[in-house]
């Protein structure tokens, strides 16, 4: 089994995506082993709950440093033989410790194709916010891999989305939730489960499905 640990902050959308697909049988050999939650009372946790998933709350403020904060999440993980931190909506930086402990094991969703509306303070409704005030005509969500700083990893997919004449900043979150985020974070997690995901420098290679 490939077990994923999903860090949420929220609503748990992408969450209930990949869950969504464990269970229609598009992600075999996935398991969701636990979820962490950085703030308490969040639906997500309601999710993983009736989906009688493990879920722990670790807020970086509980914490005095990124160090001791790094310990705890380490901590929580440490029981569930994880292969795969899964960052679904997931908005505090993991430090150093977490980070070098799952080198290359780490993945996040953003909101937006990096290296556009990224990186410290846009996260949530903010990417799309700063999208549309640039006046751009595409945007969509980034798979990449997570490093020491916002939104700096290697990149594994990206897929766009029209920004259409009209749209709010909710509008186009929406539909890049929902054509973007829950399409390719799946679809990732499928890539680096069948092991066809190589990272060399910047660039990420996948390799052919087996026939």
């Amino acid at each position: 089994m490939f077990n994923l640990a999903v860090f949420v902050s929220g609503g748990g959308t992408n969450l209930q995506a990949i869950l969504d697909q464990i269970e229609s049988g598009l992600l075999p050999g996935v398991s969701i082993a636990c979820v962490l939650a950085s703030k308490p009372d969040t639906y997500a946790q309601i999710r993983a709950e009736k989906a009688g998933i493990p879920c722990f709350v670790i807020a970086r403020k509980s914490f005095p440093d990124l160090a001791t904060y790094d310990q705890a999440i380490l901590a929580a993980l440490q029981p569930y033989a994880v292969d795969l931190v899964v960052l679904a909506g997931f908005l505090s930086l993991l430090g150093p410790g977490v980070v070098s402990c799952y080198r290359n094991r780490i993945i996040n969703i953003h909101p937006a194709l990096i290296p556009a509306f990224c990186g410290p303070g846009l996260y949530g409704i903010k990417p799309h916010q700063a999208a549309l005030a640039y006046g751009v005509k595409v945007s969509g969500a980034t798979v990449h891999f997570v490093d020491e700083h916002y939104d700096a990893g290697p990149i594994l997919l990206q897929k766009a989305v029209d920004i259409l004449e009209g749209d709010t900043p909710e509008s186009l979150q929406q539909r890049i939730m929902i054509e973007a985020e829950q399409i390719i974070l799946p679809q990732a997690i499928a890539l680096i489960a069948a092991g066809r995901v190589r990272i060399e420098g910047r660039h990420v290679h996948i390799s052919p499905s087996q026939p």
